[in-house]
């Protein structure tokens, strides 16, 4: 299946305000931008044909794959001065850039890229900024399953906040965390049908007009997950993550455990 990644977006909450700041997708964890981790996910499940819908800072994307260092995150053999991968990441990708827009809402990025998915029954789509080990084969096979026009990843609000339940005459009846509240949140993954199409207007939103739409007539199905998922809308969790990956502490790295399962 295709996958739809949103990397156009500014960042705002990401970015220093310095010149040539990159764009969210492309802040490191580890030695490798956000992006490439979202892509390996996808990757590891056999899913390689990837549109990178692009905007703020598409240079910064596109410079990164044309000058693709393999050695990163790969063993290799250095004979004779020359490089012999023992193993790939991309060689059997294929990526297209398309420049949707510096302002575009990301329906109309997903728009934009419509002549791309012709012929696709079915096509994931993702923010290209959060991180997770969701069991991406159950996902894909609940929706072809259903009778729905998409089907979208929902999570438990992130945070450390607690909700408060006050009575009328003041007194708290109870104080539970926010995460173990009856409360989902957009967790970012999709999986969609051409049916999305149908419900985006010009300059719409994917959730907030496609996925809203398809929510009224019954059209649109959850997979809730409690599971390991991290956003990185700021600074402070972009840098969680890459402490955790110093510390080996990648939950979302499905393929490093595949590696270690085969070379047991």
């Amino acid at each position: 299946m295709k996958v739809v990644l949103f990397c156009g977006g500014y960042g705002m909450r990401m970015r220093t305000g310095t010149p040539g700041d990159v764009p969210k997708p492309m802040q490191l964890v580890g030695p490798r931008p956000l992006i490439w981790h979202v892509m390996r996910y996808y990757a590891h499940f056999g899913h390689k044909q990837f549109i990178l819908c692009l905007g703020y800072g598409a240079h910064h994307i596109k410079e990164f794959f044309l000058n693709y260092q393999e050695t990163t995150s790969n063993d290799f053999v250095l004979r004779g001065g020359k490089v012999e991968l023992l193993s790939t990441d991309i060689s059997d990708w294929e990526i297209s850039f398309v420049q949707t827009g510096i302002d575009s809402p990301i329906g109309e990025r997903l728009r934009r890229v419509r002549h791309l998915l012709e012929g696709e029954e079915m096509f994931l789509a993702n923010y290209a900024d959060i991180l997770t080990d969701a069991p991406l084969p159950d996902i894909i096979e609940r929706f072809a399953a259903a009778d729905a026009g998409a089907s979208m990843m929902v999570v438990p609000p992130p945070g450390t906040f607690h909700c408060v339940d006050v009575g009328e005459d003041g007194r708290v009846g109870a104080i539970l965390p926010v995460a173990e509240m009856p409360l989902w949140v957009n967790g970012g993954y999709f999986v969609l049908r051409q049916e999305i199409f149908d419900h985006i207007p010009e300059n719409g939103d994917l959730v907030a007009d496609g996925c809203v739409q398809l929510a009224k007539r019954g059209r649109l199905i959850a997979y809730p997950y409690r599971g390991y998922w991290r956003p990185t809308d700021t600074v402070k969790e972009r840098i969680a993550l890459d402490e955790a990956y110093s510390r080996g502490e990648r939950p979302w790295a499905l393929w490093e455990r595949e590696r270690e399962r085969v070379s047991a």
